[in-house]
């Protein structure tokens, strides 16, 4: 079993940057994706940014080079630096690890919220 604990969300305004981080817990696996997605209101759960060893980094369209993504996998935590944030990236970011097959794990989600 695997638990996800996220840190780092909140209100910022457009242009500015939030850095969003998750610890987790339990046996992991450096060749699987672990990650961020998100979910606004009214909308499905998107990607957002995935990292692991075999696949790389992985980002939504919609990140542009916005967004970076690290994985520390000694400390089993994964940061999301987010810089020139719009209103558009208004969500609950959640923390994610993935095992095959479509098995997910989830943390609590943190919101992040970005004022015009």
């Amino acid at each position: 079993q695997v638990q996800l604990v996220e840190s780092g969300g909140g209100l910022v305004q457009a242009g500015g940057s939030l850095r969003l981080s998750c610890i987790a817990s339990g046996r992991m696996f450096d060749f699987r994706p672990m990650g961020w997605y998100r979910q606004a209101p009214g909308k499905q759960r998107e990607l957002v940014a995935t990292v692991s060893t075999i696949d790389g980094t992985k980002y939504g369209d919609f990140v542009r080079g916005r967004f970076a993504i690290s994985r520390d996998y000694d400390k089993k935590t994964v940061s999301l630096q987010m810089n020139s944030l719009t209103p558009d990236d208004t969500a609950v970011y959640y923390c994610n690890y993935q095992l095959p097959v479509d098995v997910h794990y989830w943390g609590q989600g943190t919101q992040v919220t970005v004022s015009s």
